[in-house]
This record gives structure tokens, sequence and C-alpha cells, in this order.
């Protein structure tokens, strides 16, 4: 059959992990102490299943050696990472085009709940690459995705993606897992090589790649509300929330915050009961019973800690009594006030830029500050406004004046 079986590897400046001198580099950086995070890591090693998925194969796999559970199915009853479990960030048919932006990668890093360091290239340098590398060779609680272009490494093909297994610090080289393993076996490679594939600017986004630092957060994402931006009633919604509210609010005399939530629900493009429905699924355990695990009782006990940290904001007050007299024909309950104060939580800042009124802007940051909330209601907020952008193709985390880590 006409096709390739593999390509050579270029040597130098790679060396082949599985060549006698690989095998000879594997072991004095085992000796040294700079391969401690390569066990769980190799154990998730895996092949991208298509040609431009690398992006998304080489975030599976770091997400699953560092334990972090994605909370839906992947297959039957388990839980597990893989491609096609991470296109919240663009439509996978368009990733399997055209691939995915580092900018993107980290965003749908983020999206997943992992902790997450980005470092473009043309904002660091290569003494901080080398910095984190050392730091991420000598443990196994973080790892390290770079974005390269295969040229630096004398390589065919143009831009990739695969995770750093390890460091040999004497040679200075590290080793690449590259996930297209159909074409390049894992190979070690001089550090500097790869620092200038991901100096290389990126075509189509004009801006340099980089490498991310993948650690798992300081505790389960507990995630109350997670959108389905599948759902293209939710996407209009979301364009609705992010591009058409701060036009509504400015084009009305705004005077007081029951009229501003007033014109975002009675504005929506759906009603208020399918929106309600569309916003979240719900991921709270309702009954507590002994079926549960130790593990999942005490999830079950900080989301219940969280709805309380909803309720005690002075927003859900505003919500609540709004709900109270405006929804005819539908019966508020618990839950939308819930719903809908951390939805108006989560919007940008400059959704508010169109009210006029200085002292009702004053209030309204008052109530939707970040800052004010408590540390696991903050956390849930910043999570689903990243949700809510995914939703809205080639919106990443710069866009919304978050940090890249």
């Amino acid at each position: 059959m006409a096709g390739f079986y593999r390509r050579l590897l270029p040597s130098p400046p790679a060396i082949d992990f599985g060549s006698s001198q690989g095998k000879q580099l594997f072991r004095e950086a085992i000796q040294n102490r700079t391969m401690e995070g390569f066990p769980r890591l190799v154990s998730c090693f895996q092949t991208q299943s298509e040609l431009r998925l690398c992006g998304l194969a080489s975030l599976s796999m770091v997400l699953n050696a560092l334990g972090i559970d994605p909370g839906r199915k992947w297959k039957g009853p388990w839980r597990w990472f893989d491609e096609y479990m991470l296109e919240n960030c663009k439509p996978l048919d368009k990733i399997k085009t055209g691939g995915i932006s580092f900018q993107n990668l980290v965003s749908l890093a983020h999206c997943t709940g992992a902790k997450v360091e980005a470092f473009p290239a043309s904002h660091t340098s290569i003494d901080d690459f080398r910095k984190y590398v050392m730091k991420c060779s000598t443990c196994d609680d973080c790892h390290i995705i770079s974005s390269y272009h295969r040229k630096a490494l004398k390589q065919t093909g143009d831009g990739h993606y695969s995770p750093i297994g390890g460091y040999h610090a004497e040679k200075d080289m590290v080793l690449v897992l590259d996930v297209a393993r159909f074409k390049y076996p894992p190979y070690w490679i001089p550090l500097t090589n790869l620092w200038e594939g991901m100096s290389y600017i990126n075509e189509f986004t004009r801006k340099s790649r980089g490498f991310m630092l993948i650690s798992r957060p300081q505790r389960e994402p507990d995630m109350l509300y997670t959108l389905s931006c599948k759902h293209e009633s939710w996407n209009s919604n979301a364009k609705f929330f992010i591009n058409d509210v701060p036009f509504l609010l400015k084009s009305e005399d705004v005077k007081d915050i029951s009229k501003v939530i007033s014109i975002i629900v009675t504005s929506l493009p759906s009603t208020f009961e399918e929106f309600i429905k569309w916003v979240a699924e719900i991921r709270r355990q309702e009954d507590g019973g002994s079926s549960l695990s130790e593990e999942e009782k005490a999830q079950v006990v900080v989301k219940e800690e969280i709805l309380k940290q909803v309720r005690r904001t002075g927003l859900f007050k505003h919500v609540v009594s709004f709900l109270s007299h405006s929804c005819s024909g539908h019966t508020p309950s618990s839950g939308d006030g819930d719903t809908l104060t951390v939805l108006l939580l989560s919007l940008p800042s400059t959704t508010w830029d169109g009210i006029t009124d200085e002292k009702l802007l004053k209030e309204i940051h008052g109530l939707v500050s970040i800052e004010n909330l408590p540390t696991l209601l903050q956390e849930e907020v910043l999570h689903l406004r990243r949700q809510l952008h995914r939703c809205q193709e080639g919106k990443v985390d710069g866009d919304l004046g978050l940090p890249l880590s």
C-alpha cells in the first residue's frame, strides 16, 4: 500500500529514546532524579487519533497522568480523558482540520479544572523554560506540554504539541514523548532546539508558540454547573450575554438593580424556564445516602457549602426578589435563584459598561466583584466564566482579562 510507515528520526539533533544512547541517557537521568514524573506520564502515553489532534492528545495524556477526574463518563461507566472529551473550546471537526492554537489549548486546559501556567516564548526566556523543565522533572505532580515547530528539530511537518517526559541536566536535553507515535518515536532533543521551535511565530495567530505547566488544583473542581456548548440554544444565549446585554443596558435608562435583572431575563432568546434547563447541569448528589463513597460524601459537603455562599451574596437577594415578583406562569425555585445569581456573577466586567447611572454602576460592581466572593464560590464563578466563553468560537482567556496562570 502506498503511504508512510513512520519517518526516520533526524539524528542529530534528536536521539531515539529506544536506542542504546537513548537508554543510557535515560539511566543517567533516573540516577540524577530528573525523571520523577516519567512513570505516571508514560503510563498514560497515547497516540493522537487524528492528524491535527496532537494538542488534545497531549492534554488528555497529562490530565490522566495527574489523576484529574473529568467528572463525566467516557465510555460505559468509566470517566477518562481522551481527545473526544475535549471540544468545549472549539468544535472538534474544526480542530481536526485546522488544529488548535496555543492560547486556545491553554484555555481548554483551564476549563478541565487543571491548574495551568502558560508561557508564550515571546514573554519568557530559555532560562525560565529550563527552570520549569527541571521543576517538573524532579517531581510527579506537574507536567509540561510544549508547542513547537518541527522545523527547528529538522523534522517534517509544522506546528506540533507533545509532553516533556524528563530532563538530562548534564547534556541539557529533554525527553519529548511525541504523541504522533506513528511518525516519530519518543526522543531526546537539546533543550535549545526545542526552545527555538517554541519561538516560531504561528502564521495564523501571529503569536509565538510556547509551553504550559499543568498541575492538579489544590482541591478537586466541584463545578456546580457544566454548560453544554454543543447545544445550539445555549450558543445563542452565550452570544446574547456577551454581545447584546451591554447594548440593551445602554439603550435604556436603568436606575436600579431590579431593572437590570429584568432587562436581562425578559430579553433572553428563550423563555426563562427553557433557559434554566439549558444553562446548567447541576452535578450535585441529592440522596447523600450510604451508596456514596466517603470521597463523594465529602464533595457533597463542599458543594452544599458553595450553594450556601451563593445564597449569602447580596446579588442573590436581589435575584430572588425579582423572580418572586416577575416570573408569571413559573414558580421560581431556589435552584433558579442559584443559577441566575452565579451566571450574573460570571459575566465579564464589560457587561455593565452600558450602565450610565454612576450610583447604580458602583452598586453593581460591588455586587458582582469577584474579589469580594469567598474562595470556593470565586473558583466556581471563574470556572463558569471560562465555560461561558468557550461557547463563543475563538474566545480565549486573554480576551476575558483573565490571567493565563
